[in-house]
């Protein structure tokens, strides 16, 4: 069965209407909505909520359902791809501080040099992140016509 199906199933089991469980696990009810009419996947953490608030197991809500696992599985590959970027953005941003504050030392042309690599790099880090967005934006798209 289908996550929509067994969400619907749980909510009128509980006796629940959508309104109450948005209320409750802080969506609206349009979302509920969507969800249980196969429109929209809920994300884990809302995944978990459901659990809880209807008492029962994660398990018994995910199996068998390969488009959410499919969703989960999305969702875990942008938060690591955004994890790695984040990290690449500290380290460059680590470098730039120590070279600046090199510079400031040391004076003369490698000051001036320190400068002009400044806008540089932060139009690369400015690139990274457009590129990481519209990444997402796409997977998300594509994830959803796929639906």
């Amino acid at each position: 069965m289908e996550i929509e199906k067994k969400l619907k199933e749980a909510r009128t089991n509980a006796g629940l209407t959508q309104e109450q469980v948005a209320e409750k696990i802080m969506v609206s009810r349009q979302t509920i909505s969507n969800w249980e009419n196969g429109k929209s996947l809920p994300d884990i953490v809302s995944i978990i909520k459901l659990s809880d608030l209807y008492q029962i197991s994660l398990d018994e809500l995910l199996k068998g359902d390969t488009k959410m696992n499919e969703k989960i599985e999305k969702d875990v590959k942008v938060a690591k791809n955004n994890k790695r970027l984040i990290f690449a953005t500290a380290i460059l941003l680590f470098a730039v501080a120590i070279i600046y504050s090199i510079s400031t030392f040391a004076g003369g042309a490698f000051y001036d040099f320190c400068e002009a690599a400044i806008i540089w790099i932060a139009l690369g880090i400015g690139v990274a992140f457009a590129i990481t967005y519209m990444s997402q934006k796409d997977e998300v798209i594509s994830g959803k016509k796929d639906a």
